[in-house]
């Protein structure tokens, strides 16, 4: 059980921050970035759950929101195989990923073919899903930018992330309906 009664430590007043094993690193280092957007990715996700019609897709943004905070938990420890006898740490399992490999087809099955791109919007929360999902594109980058220069990185994570870019793809979709805006090369009509 997490308590946290005081907020401020003052330890970070030096620009570095602690990773959950007790490592010392700049705030500008790629493992922070990595789960700092992935975290950044969870308040935009909460953002979706909050829209006007999220609600029936509220029990899976739930569900992703909870596995966003243990893919940062999992981040903030570097990735190393446990040794026997030591607490586990927690780390993101590989069925999160196939688990929305299967919302995907559920979610994508009644959409028409896509006959060009789509631009973001059509509703509120289509809007706020492919906002999502431009940050979940960033915190794909930032982990695979921390994963070029540390291979302590448990690799369930570039999976999750690049399915649920997927994911919140579709959802903007189904969320925008017959209202979804198709782009028009070279402008779309007059201004």
């Amino acid at each position: 059980m997490v308590k946290l009664n005081r907020i401020y430590t003052r330890s970070g007043d030096g620009g570095e921050t602690g990773l959950g094993d007790g490592t010392r690193v700049p705030k500008i280092h790629a493992r922070i970035e990595a789960y700092g957007t992935v975290d950044e990715l969870n308040a935009c996700v909460g953002m979706c759950r909050e829209q006007p019609g999220a609600e029936g897709a509220d029990i899976r943004l739930r569900r992703i929101q909870n596995d966003l905070f243990d893919l940062g938990a999992d981040l903030c420890v570097p990735f190393v195989e446990e040794q026997d006898g030591g607490s586990p740490r927690l780390r993101l399992p590989a069925e999160a990923a196939q688990r929305l490999e299967t919302w995907i087809d559920d979610v994508n099955k009644p959409l028409p073919d896509l006959t060009s791109f789509v631009l973001p919007g059509g509703s509120p929360l289509a809007a706020a899903l492919h906002l999502a999902r431009t940050v979940c594109r960033r915190a794909e980058r930032r982990l695979l930018s921390l994963c070029a220069e540390d291979p302590q990185v448990n690799p369930t994570g570039v999976v999750y992330l690049n399915r649920l870019s997927d994911l919140l793809f579709v959802m903007a979709r189904a969320a925008a309906g017959d209202d979804e805006v198709l782009w028009q090369p070279g402008g779309g009509g007059e201004a």
